[in-house]
């Protein structure tokens, strides 16, 4: 005797269409020969639920059924099987318009009994590069080989003005392939900013220690600071400057990428003492330290 078809589906026999819809997109997605191959039992549980659901979604056939049973689609009384000569159409379940249902839409994959691939994105993929520290602040190209596709891949980067060691440039498309004819994913370059032999950075801003005299830093003078693109600029030292003194030169560092606006650099005073003093400059210091005896240390501890 075959099984009800209410049982089939596992709803009460007031069921609405929603639940009945419901309960078949369930046990279709379970019992489907592509999520259980070679499972005879699940094969005969997807018939049965597919003959159930194509009485039950039909109100007039859903009538005869619940007046008649099965005896309403065996010969003279119901007219025939509901499976409509072994084809069911799923189309309205699952928002088709024609008389034909892709199961792919289920299991992510195109029909014909095999589970195709849902088309994706390839993943990302990083590498790290090391650039100069005039490319870091400036801005400029940079090539790189990566290997991402299986084969070694010649790319330029373009780098913008004032990124620092840990900034990120996305390379749209060169990551890993995509699954089933979709796109790459995109190639993440990591930045590492190789060291400058006097400037330093201090966000946009730019740091270089300039080496003065005693006497420059006592008298005053003229003295010429190295500027990242501008060559040499020379500043004016203020008469009793101390080391450590900074002398800024506005507009003269770095972008600032928030901003889009250039920081400034700042020449730091450092003071240098002679190694070795010949007699006269000897006799004149010691001159000078009989005329000024403060003690710089008395009032601080």
């Amino acid at each position: 005797m075959a099984e009800d078809y209410y049982q089939v589906l596992g709803v009460a026999r007031s069921a609405s269409d929603a639940e009945l819809k419901k309960a078949h997109r369930k046990l279709s997605k379970d019992n489907h020969p592509d999520s259980k191959p070679n499972d005879k039992a699940a094969a005969e549980k997807f018939k049965q639920v597919q003959e159930a659901y194509s009485v039950l979604s039909d109100t007039e056939k859903r009538q005869k059924y619940d007046r008649f049973g099965h005896a309403a689609f065996e010969g003279g009384r119901g007219g025939g099987s509901p499976f409509n000569g072994g084809q069911v159409d799923l189309g309205d379940l699952f928002g088709g318009g024609g008389g034909s249902f892709d199961f792919g839409d289920l299991f992510g994959g195109g029909g014909g009994g095999r589970r195709a691939t849902r088309a994706r994105k390839g993943q990302d993929a990083e590498t790290t590069i090391d650039i100069p520290f005039n490319t870091a602040a400036e801005g400029g190209s940079y090539g790189l080989t990566v290997n991402t596709t299986g084969q070694p891949q010649q790319l330029t980067a373009r780098i913008p003005a004032g990124v620092d060691t840990g900034s990120v440039i996305r390379l749209s498309g060169q990551g890993h392939p995509g699954a089933g004819g979709g796109p790459n994913g995109d190639l993440l370059v990591k930045i590492r900013v190789a060291a400058h032999p006097y400037f330093r950075r201090d966000g946009a801003n730019l740091l270089v220690d300039v080496p003065v005299s005693m006497t420059e830093a006592a008298l005053g003078a003229k003295v010429d600071v190295p500027t990242l693109s501008e060559g040499l600029v020379t500043v004016t030292v203020p008469a009793g400057s101390a080391s450590g003194t900074r002398l800024r030169l506005r507009g003269k560092g770095i972008i600032n990428r928030k901003t889009n606006e250039p920081g400034d650099l700042y020449a730091i005073l450092q003071i240098v003492v002679p190694k070795a003093l010949d007699d006269r400059s000897r006799e004149l210091l010691q001159e000078f330290a009989e005329l000024h005896p403060e003690n710089l240390r008395e009032d601080r501890w």
